[in-house]
């Protein structure tokens, strides 16, 4: 059994950390020249987002793709001989075509897109990445080792298996230098859990790839500059003449950029902030190249190396997008995707993963931690601070559970209280980045939200706490509803619930606590957790026509999806199979019930379970009048069919539940299959139109139990 760092799961937030915060840094002014960068903006020492006028916290491939090819390996249970095959199945999988992760360039000018269409086309990996299919100058551009941190936090300590992940994933879509640019990455970051000598990391890292690769060389030149000059501005000087863009074509090739990497480690030493300046005033891929440096860093040095000389972390709050076909994951946090990283670590090393707080959603485990929660800053507020510290009471040994979020308010009063809120549903994203933004709520009316407080026992007065939600309603205006109050004594505790309630038609997008006294006080309450679960009682689709806002909570996968005066949605799929999806893929046991209408149609159908596009269970009527529940699990499996006439413009009602591994469907109030399989055991809900025109006047879901 392999033994994990004992400071695995810091390390691995550390690194995501490193990495959005390297991402977010490079991001508005990436393809910006060294040149461009020192005239107009400077030496990059902090974010330059507010003068660019940028967002900070936007949808990015680097750390979209980083955080959703990754799911490979719990995906296909945790199989240590996961293979490049496989890892292609999973970007077929998460990726809706133009509109997420990538950069849907084209074919032969994006090589991402490129591979994409290969996968799409059944050439599986790795020849979907390879030079013989796309040629050499497509295959080794920068994309391999943007996307392969993730890969090396699942091998801590452990270099050579670290590489051999890389090379896995990377031949999805590249090949030749870029593949080893990877590996040394890989190699490197797995190396840093236990090693924090730069050259200590290369040693490990060159012995993996081949000695007379063009990467091996590179990485010479640049330690021999290094020893040569003090300076990194002249050993980039170098960089430039010998490795510079205008010796490797296409896009963003992966030699200048890696050239990049490797000098802003040798030059940062155990800074982090230096190594992510040399990063990102180089310029050339900046966003790719310092997400990489900050991933790298954030393993080696750790939490605390992250906030030494610079408050890297306090704006980025932990928020990142991750917008893919699973779209209730679309709204998360670094918190969060460190521990699935760490989660199949565990199940690589054969080792336990115990999930913080009992699994709560929101557990604020680690130092530093808040997971998205913000201050609100409004007109209608006091002032509010939010700070990650040990829970009062308990024992100083650095516990995950012993740690929470301090609400710290100043002067509050019943009528300007505190909040604190965390989004749910991105309800705007402000413009700034080149990659899509799908998303479905987190949160639906009728769930029951639980908190659990501790209000300190400093305070002057009781505190008033309650839970609220903010909301768009049915004319797109925004709404707050608030839960019952609970009264906190200095040094009380309580765990307050409440079932969420909004007026019909809203969706949810934020979650918040709201505290006050009866006279003007400051104050501290300790937040421990947050937590929702299970399936909502729900119309996904009201039947009576209502705003956009419910048009885009459903991810879509077609090429057209709106609301019609004929119909609440429409969905129009040119050709193969479209699907729309909502819900969130820890869903179990529920019935989906949805009345369509065809227009235009090879099949059509609703879906259970939905993992993406490639994994769900559905029922499905065909055109040649048969009825279908059928499992998509890399192929199809039609579990059970029968005869079940329909015609186009006519409504069909269809009924889907899945309880454990037992299955029953029906069309029109008719029972048609009952199955059992164990394949599929959770996920979201789907419409599926295949080649046509579906409208669609309702979609209901529900809990359920066993059917008598």
């Amino acid at each position: 059994m392999a033994m994990l760092p004992r400071d695995y799961v810091e390390r691995v937030y550390a690194g995501v950390l490193g990495k959005i915060i390297g991402v977010y840094l490079g991001s508005p002014f990436e393809g910006w020249t060294y040149e461009r960068i020192l005239r107009e903006l400077g030496p990059i020492h902090g974010y330059v987002n507010e003068r660019l006028g940028r967002p900070l916290i936007v949808p990015d491939d680097d750390i979209a793709g980083t955080f959703t090819f990754l799911r490979a390996m719990a995906d296909y249970r945790h199989d240590p001989a996961l293979t490049p095959a496989q890892i292609g199945q999973t970007w077929l999988n998460y990726l809706i075509e133009g509109k997420t992760v990538l950069w849907w360039g084209g074919m032969g000018n994006s090589t991402e897109h490129t591979a994409y269409l290969r996968l799409k086309a059944g050439v599986a990996a790795p020849e979907s990445g390879s030079i013989a299919r796309n040629g050499r100058v497509v295959a080794e551009q920068i994309g391999a080792q943007i996307f392969i941190d993730g890969w090396a936090m699942l091998a801590p300590g452990d270099p050579a298996r670290a590489a051999d992940l890389a090379r896995r994933a990377a031949s999805v879509s590249h090949d030749g230098e870029a593949i080893y640019g990877a590996q040394v990455l890989a190699a490197m970051e797995a190396l840093a859990f236990v090693e924090r000598d730069v050259d200590a990391l290369l040693d490990a890292a060159l012995a993996l790839i081949p000695p007379d690769c063009l990467i091996r060389r590179l990485i010479d030149d640049l330690r021999g500059w290094r020893a040569r000059f003090d300076r990194w501005q002249d050993a980039f000087a170098q960089v430039q003449a010998h490795y510079g863009y205008d010796k490797y074509g296409g896009n963003c090739h992966m030699i200048p950029n890696h050239a990049v990497i490797i000098l802003a480690l040798l030059y940062g030493g155990h800074s982090v902030s230096e190594a992510l300046s040399v990063a990102n005033t180089c310029g050339w891929d900046t966003d790719c190249n310092s997400g990489n440096v900050g991933c790298l860093m954030g393993i080696k040095e750790g939490l605390a190396g992250l906030g030494l000389d610079h408050d890297w972390r306090g704006p980025v709050a932990d928020r990142l997008y991750l917008p893919t076909a699973d779209g209730g994951r679309t709204v998360t946090d670094a918190l969060s995707e460190a521990l699935r990283v760490v989660e199949m670590g565990c199940a690589l090393a054969d080792q336990p993963f115990d999930a913080p707080k009992g699994g709560a959603r929101y557990h604020f485990c680690l130092p530093g931690s808040v997971q998205g929660w913000l201050a609100d800053d409004g007109p209608a507020v006091c002032a509010t601070r939010l700070a990650n510290v040990m829970m009062p009471g308990q024992p100083t040994d650095e516990r995950p559970a012993a740690r929470c979020l301090a609400i710290r308010f100043e002067e509050s009063q019943p009528e300007r209280p505190a909040r604190v809120q965390r989004e749910t549903y991105p309800a705007y994203v402000a413009p700034g980045s080149g990659y899509g933004m799908v998303a479905g709520p987190q949160l639906y009316a009728g769930q029951r939200v639980t908190a659990t407080l501790l209000a300190d026992a400093a305070n002057a007065a009781d505190v008033e706490a309650r839970l609220y939600v903010r909301w768009l309603g049915a004319a797109e205006q925004p709404g707050i509803t608030t839960g019952p109050s609970s009264r906190l004594a200095p040094g009380q505790s309580a765990e307050i619930a409440w079932n969420v309630q909004t007026e019909p038609g809203a969706l949810i997008t934020w979650v918040g606590l709201e505290l006050c006294t009866q006279r003007s006080a400051t104050g501290t309450v300790y937040l421990d957790t947050v937590h929702w679960g299970g399936v909502p009682a729900a119309e996904l689709v009201p039947a009576r026509p209502t705003h956009s806002r419910w048009v885009k909570a459903w991810v879509s996968a077609v090429h057209q999806l709106f609301a019609a005066g004929d119909h609440p949605l429409r969905l129009v799929h040119n050709s193969g199979l479209g699907m729309a999806l909502q819900g969130l893929r820890e869903w179990q046991d529920y019935k989906v019930s949805a009345q369509l209408v065809p227009h235009l149609a090879q099949s059509f159908g609703i879906a259970v379970r939905v993992q993406g596009l490639r994994r769900y269970y559905a029922l499905r009527l065909t055109l040649d009048g048969r009825a279908q529940l059928l499992r998509e699990l890399d192929g199809t499996l039609v579990l059970a069919e029968c005869a079940c006439p329909w015609a186009l413009y006519q409504s069909s009602n269809l009924a889907l539940t899945a309880v454990g591994d037992h299955l029953w469907a029906s069309v029109n109030g008719v029972p048609l299959f009952d199955v059992r399989d164990e394949a599929l055991s959770s996920g979201a809900v789907g419409l599926l139109i295949e080649e046509g025109r579906l409208g669609v006047d309702w979609v209901q879901i529900a809990p359920a139990a066993e059917q008598a």
